[in-house]
C-alpha cells in the first residue's frame, strides 16, 4: 500500500524555485465521442455485419500506474504538472501512518 501526503515541497518550473504544491490524484476525463478513432470505430460498426474490428482479452496488468497531479500553493503562480509514480494496487493519500 503507498500513502502519499497531501502537500509536497517541489520544485516549480513556474517560480523558478522549491514551493510547497498540493497533490491530488490524477483521473481520466470521459472519452470524446467525436475522436478520430471513436467515430471512424462507430461508423465502421453501424449496419449489419456483426463485429468488425478484434475485441482484446488478454489483458495482462492487474494495476495501473497512478499519476498525481501537483498544483503549487502560491497565490499568483497555481501552476500544475503530472507526476507518475509506480504501479499499486492500494493507494492513499494523506492517509495517517
Amino acid at each position: 500500500m503507498v500513502n502519499v501526503p497531501q502537500t509536497h515541497l517541489t520544485f516549480c518550473k513556474k517560480c523558478g524555485k522549491h514551493q510547497p504544491h498540493k497533490l491530488t490524484q490524477f483521473k481520466k476525463g470521459n472519452n470524446s465521442l467525436y475522436a478520430q478513432g471513436k467515430h471512424l470505430y462507430d461508423r465502421k460498426q453501424n449496419g449489419y455485419g456483426g463485429q468488425t474490428k478484434p475485441v482484446f482479452r488478454k489483458k495482462a496488468k492487474t494495476s495501473k500506474k497512478i499519476v498525481l497531479r501537483l498544483e503549487c500553493f502560491e497565490p499568483n503562480c497555481r501552476s500544475e504538472r503530472m507526476l507518475t509514480i509506480k504501479r499499486c494496487k492500494h493507494f492513499e493519500l494523506g492517509g495517517d501512518k
